[in-house]
């Protein structure tokens, strides 16, 4: 983990924030209203997904594997926005518990080809019906515009390449840490 950065300034800095600050933050904040939606949706389909002995990262994990030839660490750590490290350390589990295997790349020996096994096909067939059951659920309860606006807004922000590695025109006051 990264030491904490403190920004310093010669603007005079105030000590306090007002409370309708935080209340414009918790109201407007895109980041911090995905990140809510993001841990409502993990918990609902982790519990979902118990039966079939996997989390909602390990099944989205499964998907992005299940394809006809097995696939290299950088086309998944794309897919799911993961770097390589998280990556690698989300496999452990699958590859100790049967259910991916690591490979070495034959046009690379250093690379490593990831498939599911047999055992990793047989929890995807568990899961899917019951991501598919959850899935419809929330697909129906959102208001409009509805589902598919929702994952266009989404991918608009993924890929987005503006609102990656932006930085404030002005530095933030001394008091501040970055990582609040």
């Amino acid at each position: 983990m990264s030491k904490p950065v403190f920004f310093e300034t010669t603007m005079p800095v105030e000590t306090t924030v007002p409370f309708g600050t935080t209340l414009e933050v918790r109201d407007t904040c895109l980041c911090l209203h995905a990140q809510r939606a993001a841990r409502a949706l993990a918990r609902r389909f982790d519990e979902a997904l118990r039966p079939a002995g996997l989390t909602n990262g390990q099944f989205s994990l499964l998907m992005a594997l299940n394809r006809p030839e097995p696939v290299g660490m950088q086309p998944v750590a794309q897919l799911l926005a993961m770097d390589r490290t998280t990556l690698t350390a989300a496999l452990k589990p699958l590859a100790r518990d049967g259910l991916v295997e690591l490979g070495i790349d034959p046009a690379d020996r250093r690379g490593r080809r990831l498939s599911l096994t047999g055992k990793g096909l047989a929890a995807l067939a568990v899961a899917v019906p019951i991501w598919r059951g959850l899935h419809g659920t929330i697909e129906a309860a959102l208001p409009p515009p509805g589902a598919e606006a929702l994952r266009a807004g989404l991918r608009a922000v993924a890929a987005e390449p503006q609102l990656r590695n932006t930085a404030p025109s002005t530095p933030p006051p001394a008091s501040i840490h970055s990582g609040l």
